[in-house]
């Protein structure tokens, strides 16, 4: 800023110089010197955003940052929140997507899509989806399987491992039927990976009376959520973070997942995040 430059400058040469130089008025350099001396009327508002943006690790853009104002009692415009985000350089983490490709030939049955793209469900555990996702740890790979609740979009169950076996999608799904309560049979969606049409994955279903839905062939927006999810847990948790073992990205793999379900606000769950979400749909 032109007046920032004459005032650091103004000490070492003639005032009527540096304005001629500058092309700036005489009136209107002392107008922004004082208007620069002005305490900042945005400085309690800054350090707030500061605050959320941090305490979220970057994960936050500016319209979860207005959720967390607002969660505070503050009144402030989005707009406004974008707009100081900005002058701050706090900027949301960009997401690179990357994803585990499950072949999709013929290795057993195939269910229909029953699911049909409704992701929404009136209350919990009556509609799960699953896949499997893919991380490359220096030369080796983990893979995350979760179930997640399309109720509030928390993660009921997950495995993670060095393989995407059947052991480790069989493991996921059996953690999330023993935390059903009596007579709760959700409808379990899931792409046409192996794992999924293998008779061990069918026979947890059916020994739990819970049934299948399959996305159509190559087609991943039948398993949008899915999808979304790990949209959102690559880009802020993994995509840019380095780790250098296995041990150390499971363990905040563990850490993200905990304040996924627990603290992360959402949006589409009215600002809140899964836990309170659910706790507020079933509050008496």
């Amino acid at each position: 800023m032109k007046t920032q430059v004459i005032a650091t400058l103004k000490a070492d040469y003639p005032l009527p110089v540096l304005l001629e130089v500058a092309g700036v008025a005489r009136s209107t350099f002392f107008y922004q010197q004082a208007r620069l001396s002005r305490p900042d009327p945005h400085a309690g508002l800054k350090a707030a955003i500061t605050e959320a943006f941090e305490q979220a690790r970057g994960r936050y853009g500016h319209r979860r940052i207005h959720l967390v104002l607002a969660r505070q009692g503050r009144r402030v415009a989005k707009k406004t929140v974008l707009k100081l985000m900005n002058t701050l350089g706090l900027v949301c983490k960009v997401r690179r997507p990357r994803r585990y490709r499950s072949w999709l030939g013929q290795a057993g049955t195939v269910a229909e899509n029953v699911l049909n793209r409704q992701f929404s469900a009136q209350a919990p555990d009556t509609k799960w989806v699953t896949d499997v996702t893919e991380f490359r740890i220096a030369d080796r790979k983990i893979y995350l399987s979760p179930v997640i609740d399309l109720f509030d979009r928390s993660v009921i169950a997950y495995t993670h491992g060095p393989s995407p076996s059947l052991e480790l999608t069989n493991s996921s799904l059996r953690e999330a039927i023993a935390t059903l309560n009596a007579g709760a049979t959700p409808l379990v969606h899931s792409d046409q990976g192996f794992q999924y049409q293998h008779a061990s994955w069918r026979a947890l279903l059916a020994d739990a009376g819970l049934p299948q839905s399959m996305s159509r062939r190559a087609n991943c927006l039948d398993n949008s959520l899915a999808e979304n999810f790990f949209g959102h847990l690559k880009e802020e948790m993994f995509n840019h973070d380095t780790f250098g073992t296995v041990e150390e990205f499971t363990t905040a793999l563990d850490e993200y997942l905990d304040w996924y379900n627990n603290t992360r606000i959402s949006t589409t769950l009215k600002g809140l995040s899964p836990v309170e979400y659910r706790a507020q749909a079933l509050a008496p």
